[in-house]
């Protein structure tokens, strides 16, 4: 079952991550990307890394996904032409239908297990906190201020200035 569902993660992640490459519109890509990270925390959870996996959907899934939709947003790369309505958005709807119902269906067959059989893990994270705050400090706030820089950078690009439409 532990391959089965690597495979089945793996290939969701790619399937997903070619999706960001292909998309033309920015905000799909984004959404792409998104489902791309949930397969790799899948296969993180799969690999018994839940911290990673935690870590991953929280801090990628949720804060860059999120800011890089608000950017798109504020580059406003709306189309004049409106989509014209395909299938694809019924097809769409009932896979997530499924999906959902398949979801809700297999919390009805879960088994609690028992509290005192479960190891204590709480301990392993003190390991991952300590190198987090003492080794890892510098990078990680190297990488936030690069973020916060291209959060800047794409707000003053998008920013539409008076009177530059008769340079162009």
């Amino acid at each position: 079952m532990g391959n089965f569902l690597f495979n089945l993660f793996a290939v969701f992640t790619v399937v997903a991550a070619a999706g960001v490459v292909v998309n033309k519109n920015a905000v799909n890509a984004a959404m792409c990307l998104l489902l791309s990270l949930v397969g790799v925390a899948g296969l993180f959870i799969v690999l018994d890394a839940y911290l990673l996996a935690f870590l991953l959907l929280l801090v990628y899934a949720g804060a860059i996904v999120a800011l890089f939709l608000f950017i798109v947003m504020l580059l406003d790369t709306k189309s004049d032409a409106r989509p014209q309505l395909t299938r694809i958005p019924l097809v769409a709807r009932i896979l997530a239908f499924a999906l959902v119902a398949v979801g809700v269906a297999s919390f009805g067959r879960l088994e609690s297990p028992d509290p005192a059989a479960v190891p204590a893990l709480g301990a392993s994270l003190k390991l991952y906190a300590y190198q987090l705050f003492t080794t890892y400090l510098l990078p990680v706030q190297i990488l936030g201020f690069l973020l916060l820089i291209a959060m800047v950078g794409v707000i003053v690009l998008s920013k539409k200035f008076e009177g530059l439409e008769d340079i162009r």
